[in-house]
């Protein structure tokens, strides 16, 4: 079991250091102008969908560690940081990607950039949330509240596989 915790860790630490990225950048994106703005998030579709997959194989990892861990006094700690990965990718599914469409509707990304990105086509913004101001900071935001999210189910997964068993 020593290796799939370990195993486990550095999914979660992957999926925290794509959060925190965006994060640790929003001072400076927070002041550029509409244009370059626009310019710099084309960068992030590749690289961000491959590192994203880090989150749902942090789902499961840190599920299936509750899960063996049911009569130890870890399991709680285990199924906090398994809600917060949860929790991560509501945020991301329910107020980023609809954003992302908006940034990427005149834009085609290729491979598995392409397919993800697709996959939340169907989901609008919101009603009347046409301005980029206000999609940018919900972008950027959403984003933070992710990285919260990220370091906390790090930090409950780190003390659940140091814990002494009990």
């Amino acid at each position: 079991m020593v290796p799939f915790k370990i195993f486990a860790i550095l999914v979660v630490a992957i999926a925290m250091s794509m959060a925190l990225a965006h994060l640790l950048e929003l001072p400076g994106k927070l002041r550029l102008a509409k244009e370059q703005y626009l310019a710099v998030q084309a960068i992030y579709y590749p690289g961000f969908t491959y590192g994203g997959a880090a989150e749902p194989i942090g789902i499961i990892v840190t599920a299936v560690l509750a899960l063996a861990a049911k009569e130890s006094s870890s399991f709680w700690l285990l199924t906090a940081s398994c809600a917060a990965m949860v929790a991560m990718q509501a945020i991301y599914w329910i107020w980023i990607q609809p954003v992302n469409n908006v940034w990427l509707k005149d834009t085609k990304l290729e491979g598995a950039s392409g397919a993800f990105i697709g996959l939340g086509k169907l989901r609008s913004p919101g009603a009347g949330t046409t301005d980029w101001t206000d999609l940018r900071n919900r972008w950027e935001y959403s984003h933070a509240a992710r990285a919260g999210l990220a370091v906390a189910a790090f930090v409950l997964l780190v003390a659940a596989v140091i814990r002494p068993a009990a």
